[in-house]
């Protein structure tokens, strides 16, 4: 049985690089890595909390150069999306994470972009790029990034905010996200995995987001979930994110099930694959396993990653037919 039809809308493409291509761009760009093997990295794909990850995570970057290679990213990322089910995929990347090793955020934009405009073509998946600004960076880094993007804001869908969540509150990014809103530009952000349900508030208050990436430590403040569900703002969850990165011990403790009953548009995506143990049919997989969720809510979960994507209503009407068309196991 083929996997379920689904949207991806919350993946980091730099959390995509498996260990065969930090490999290959290395030799490629003559980049020397502190791992004998594959293997040797793999095995450092072990994390105690989110700053652990990042470490390694921009680390391990410096394998990206040239257009081409983030062009490969998106091929390599596209390729197995599509035997994951995915027939569209909203794509976060980090400019700054680029730039700051003096990388030009159009060799970064362009080289995503070539790969991204032929994947409907290619892979049979529609695509969308979200740029996301580093939340542990100052406010006014941000604002030369959106400023230094607004030549290629034509091949950009929507800010986001992303990395250390703790003790960087939405609000710090007002100004940036007024001028991505009028700019015409989606808006979303990460809140509510290491931060409190406030920073939700924020996002939702303060930024105006359209989506909120995780979100998970809503269901803490009862006012809130009552305000999501209302408003029908989605929730961009990553079930094995959250347990690599210990916001859950365990899968089985996932509040996945309570945030469906409380009513509330959440999704399931799959983060940083290459680092969190599976891509988005593996999150699909996994919560079926270990919270007995049956292919009626299943599918709940992938019509809701059409509803909550970015899609016009004809492409978005026209993947949910084929959700509902989709057969039991």
């Amino acid at each position: 049985m083929p996997p379920i039809p689904k949207a991806e809308l919350h993946l980091h493409i730099e959390g995509t690089l498996e260990p065969e291509l930090v490999f290959a761009l290395a030799e490629r760009n003559g980049v020397e890595l502190p791992y004998a093997s594959e293997e040797e990295l793999r095995a450092a794909y072990r994390f105690e909390d989110l700053q652990s990850f990042l470490e390694l995570y921009y680390a391990l970057m410096v394998v990206l150069r040239t257009e081409d290679d983030f062009a490969d990213l998106a091929h390599a990322y596209l390729a197995r999306a599509r035997r994951q089910g995915v027939r569209h995929a909203e794509i976060f990347f980090d400019p700054q994470a680029h730039t700051a090793r003096g990388v030009p955020i159009g060799t970064v934009i362009n080289g995503l972009a070539r790969t991204l405009e032929a994947a409907p073509e290619t892979y049979g998946i529609s695509t969308r790029l979200i740029m996301c600004f580093l939340r542990d960076e100052s406010a006014e880094a941000a604002l030369a990034t959106f400023e230094s993007a607004r030549p290629y804001l034509h091949r950009i869908t929507a800010v986001g905010l992303d990395s250390a969540e703790a003790g960087n509150p939405p609000s710090k990014f007002r100004e940036v996200y007024a001028l991505a809103r009028a700019a015409g530009l989606k808006c979303v952000a990460h809140a509510g995995e290491e931060g409190p349900p406030s920073y939700v508030w924020e996002a939702l208050d303060v930024l105006g987001v359209d989506r909120v990436d995780h979100g998970v430590r809503a269901l803490e403040d009862p006012a809130l979930v009552a305000r999501l569900a209302a408003d029908r703002i989605p929730l961009t969850v990553c079930p094995l994110s959250n347990v690599r990165l210990r916001v859950y011990d365990d899968l089985r403790d996932h509040p996945l099930p309570a945030m469906l009953e409380a009513g509330l548009l959440v999704t399931v995506n799959s983060d940083d694959p290459a680092y969190f143990g599976g891509y988005v049919d593996d999150n699909y997989t996994a919560v079926r396993d270990a919270l007995g969720l049956d292919h009626g809510t299943l599918r709940t979960l992938a019509r809701n990653s059409f509803e909550a994507s970015f899609l016009d209503e004809p492409a978005r009407a026209a993947h949910l037919r084929e959700v509902d068309a989709h057969p039991a196991d």
